[in-house]
């Protein structure tokens, strides 16, 4: 390796892992804002918010990453010019691309690092991430209690509250109860409303008591006769105090390195999702076909296609069933009270086939919309080692044109830039979870725009030419104003 190579290396590592740590520190900052309130307040260990911070840490790194290369690239090749040592270089008739000669086989080697760690590092910090956040939310039964929304407590109640108080958040106000019958299949046929309540329990003990004052307690009737089931009966009575008694033997489990079953898309290598996506994508087809086939048979089609082969005429084709009758309705053979009913059971037969398709469609946009996440997740694992790569071709020739280093100028210039590129991906990604674009498209997009934007300004710096020739501009807005006035 050369002097001038060893040197520009060099100087580039000892900036990047400056940056790298000082990005890394402020975004850890971040999460621990964004998490404090999964942390404050459940007597953790301070090794156990360590553990959290490291296992969130990974995470941070496909923004960090990029944004360091950037910010490094800008500083390193902007102090160069500044310190005219770039002017030195073209004298001795070194080129901007020979200068980064060295720095780009480090950048090549750094992206080929990033894919694997993206693919097997990432993944498993995600889920030991994910699984002791879950676990501590199990440390203290009234931090999972939520002021204004409904909170699960163990397998049978959800309970919302208006105002929590007290030195343990243990008084509550406003309290609105579903609690649910295991004698039932689904739907919470109890409600308990009350203006105040206490939560107590002695100390080792797995039994959470509510206390309950100044309440209603509703319940549904389940009667066998249909008759009375259509009036829909239910039990409420007033009370002053009411105790429930919860069990809280899961909760108490403090094991913060317990396994739970956990999907999600950032928790799997690229082989896994491929896996993952071709699963998700032969079920969502199955379930298509499955309902598409019951819609049909439904509507009765087939059943009457194989009774009236003489009268009726079918012609089958992909996209539509024509239907030629040799009269010109089917109702004449019924009389006109028997064709009013008729008539009513198929108006009533095309609205509940109409409320399936909606309730069905719903059903389609949600798991469309999680296998896009998967698939926009294997593209992201291939797009971050080639965001590194371009980014660092859009901030070294344009560190040099701006000559300036330093942490002022061009870290506000790289922010800039990372939050259009950065923005650019969030809004692409949004569109390819409604649906609106592919997957693969909206992955890649705010890296292609990087990339001729990086060729752009390689030329320029390459070319001794700023970022706007302020004279040959200037020299056209004269000539357009002298042929005016000619």
């Amino acid at each position: 390796m050369k002097v001038l190579d060893k040197y520009i290396l060099t100087t580039y590592l000892k900036t990047f892992f400056s940056v790298f740590i000082i990005l890394m520190f402020i975004f850890i900052l971040q999460s621990i804002w964004l998490y404090i309130s999964e942390l404050a307040g459940r007597g953790l260990d301070l090794l156990i918010v360590l553990k959290f911070l490291w296992y969130v840490s990974p995470r941070l790194i496909p923004l960090v990453l990029p944004l360091t290369i950037l910010v490094t690239s800008i500083m390193v090749f902007g102090g160069f010019s500044e310190n005219y040592e770039f002017a030195a270089m073209k004298s001795t008739g070194i080129s901007l691309q020979r200068a980064m000669k060295s720095l780009t086989v480090f950048i090549i080697l750094l992206a080929v690092l990033v894919f694997f760690f993206a693919n097997n590092v990432i993944p498993y910090s995600e889920y030991k991430w994910l699984n002791l956040r879950r676990n501590i939310q199990q440390f203290k039964p009234s931090m999972v209690i939520a002021e204004g929304q409904f909170s699960q407590i163990g397998e049978d109640f959800n309970i919302k509250v208006d105002e929590k108080s007290g030195d343990n958040d243990q008084f509550l106000s406003n309290i609105v109860i579903h609690q649910k019958d295991a004698k039932r299949i689904s739907g919470n046929h109890t409600v308990i409303i009350a203006d105040n309540g206490e939560l107590t329990s002695e100390e080792g003990s797995n039994t959470l008591s509510l206390v309950l004052k100044d309440g209603n307690y509703y319940s549904e009737v389940q009667s066998k006769d249909v008759e009375k089931r259509k009036r829909e009966p239910f039990v409420r009575s007033y009370f002053e105090e009411y105790i429930i008694n919860i069990d809280l033997t899961e909760l108490n489990n403090k094991d913060v390195e317990k396994e739970n079953k956990l999907n999600s898309q950032n928790m799997f290598n690229t082989n896994e999702l491929r896996a993952e996506i071709d699963s998700q994508s032969q079920r969502y087809t199955n379930t298509v076909t499955a309902f598409a086939n019951n819609m049909y048979y439904r509507a009765g089609m087939a059943k009457f296609y194989n009774k009236n082969k003489k009268n009726v005429i079918f012609n089958k084709s992909k996209d539509s069933l024509v239907f030629n009758a040799t009269t010109d309705t089917l109702l004449h053979i019924f009389n006109v009270k028997h064709q009013a009913s008729i008539v009513k059971l198929a108006v009533n037969n095309i609205n509940s086939t109409l409320q399936s398709i909606e309730s069905k469609k719903k059903e389609y946009v949600i798991k469309t919309k999680r296998l896009n996440k998967f698939e926009i997740a294997l593209h992201e694992k291939y797009v971050l080692p080639f965001a590194c790569i371009i980014l660092f071709f859009v901030g070294a020739p344009l560190g040099a044109i701006i000559r300036k280093g330093g942490l002022g100028l061009p870290m506000v210039i790289a922010i800039l830039l990372f939050l259009t590129y950065h923005f650019i991906g969030i809004f692409a990604k949004n569109s390819a979870e409604d649906g609106t674009l592919s997957p693969f498209i909206a992955s890649w997009t705010s890296t292609v725009i990087m990339l001729p934007l990086g060729a752009w300004l390689t030329y320029r710096a390459t070319t001794d030419q700023g970022i706007i020739d302020m004279g040959a501009f200037m020299e056209r807005i004269t000539k357009i104003f002298k042929k005016k006035k000619d």
